[in-house]
């Protein structure tokens, strides 16, 4: 029997103009897009690798499904709205052919409505059309895709780089991916497992030994890696001595030190209090880069993130 998602979460999310594709999947503008077209705003992906943000699709191939439920995220979780679903159990799944296709026709729909801007930049626009960059990051866990592989490939295939992100709790998935990234993240959003357990809220057993194993296997690829840290005031911003430990061990290219942003859904778990400044953030890099040997090489002040890496220039 196919699982259900309640109607009423289907059309929460039409309405924030989430662009649903097939059975599981969606595209969402991300502000950036906006900022970069209208405002000629970039975002901190933009400033760090290059990525430009007018190009850059933001996406998701299991929308309503994740192996945790972060206090700090921004996706609807079951239970929200009163309303639950198995988020464990994804439907018939679609082809990454379709998902893909679909996906550039959504992006496609979300920029015909800047036609009409005064202050749109035209030639921003235009390239806009041709997006070079997917981020698969929106919402859920997108290795719970057992085609992830066939997808990313399908989207080098168009030119597209491809940013990864991954809450890292299915090693058996990235060791079995036949087709690296351009980028692959993992998020460690907690330095051991007790605080792991009270932030990610995991759905199934074993979650953080599965990270673990997960994060020894970053070395083994052969793209640029990262780990992305989400940190959130009062909760998981302590423990230097025990991330560097897990930096050391993952050995990434970059580190991504970023501030919870009290948006989306996460404003029912989390206060606008629970939200670092750029100067807490700055700290935290600062005493881990101490740690690891690592270096702040970049910051974005919109986005409150810090980059890090053993690279000693600025990127790009």
């Amino acid at each position: 029997m196919e699982p259900t998602i309640p109607d009423s979460l289907i059309q929460t999310l039409k309405k924030q103009k989430y662009h649903l594709i097939g059975n599981h999947s969606a595209v969402k503008r991300c502000k950036w897009l906006y900022e970069s077209i209208v405002n000629d705003r970039v975002c901190y992906k933009e400033k760090f690798y290059g990525i430009k943000s007018h190009q850059c699709l933001q996406m998701t191939p299991s929308l309503y499904y994740c192996t945790q439920q972060c206090l700090f995220c921004w996706r609807a979780q079951s239970g929200d709205l009163q309303v639950t679903w198995d988020e464990m159990k994804l439907p018939s799944l679609n082809q990454p052919e379709v998902i893909v296709n679909e996906s550039i026709k959504a992006q496609e729909k979300i920029l015909s409505g800047y036609k009409g801007h005064p202050r749109v930049n035209w030639q921003k626009l235009t390239e806009a059309y041709q997006p070079r960059n997917v981020a698969i990051s929106l919402t859920g866990e997108p290795t719970l895709y057992s085609n992830i592989s066939e997808l990313i490939r399908t989207y080098r295939q168009k030119d597209f780089t491809v940013f990864l992100v991954t809450n890292g709790t299915l090693p058996k998935r990235l060791s079995k991916l036949s087709q690296d990234p351009t980028q692959l993240y993992i998020s460690l959003c907690a330095p051991n497992e007790q605080i792991y357990n009270k932030i990610c809220r995991p759905l199934i057993p074993k979650a953080w030994e599965h990270l673990n194993t997960s994060l020894e296997l970053l070395q083994s690829f052969k793209c640029k890696t990262a780990l992305r840290m989400t940190l959130v005031k009062n909760h998981n911003m302590n423990n230097i001595d025990e991330y560097a430990k897990i930096v050391k061990k993952a050995n990434p290219t970059y580190i991504e030190a970023k501030a919870y942003m009290h948006i989306g859904f996460s404003n029912l778990r989390l206060g606008f209090n629970d939200m670092p400044q750029l100067t807490e953030v700055k700290i935290f890099a600062e005493a881990l880069a101490e740690k690891t040997g690592y270096n702040i090489i970049n910051e974005s002040a919109d986005s409150r993130v810090i980059l890090l890496s053993t690279k000693t220039q600025k990127q790009p």
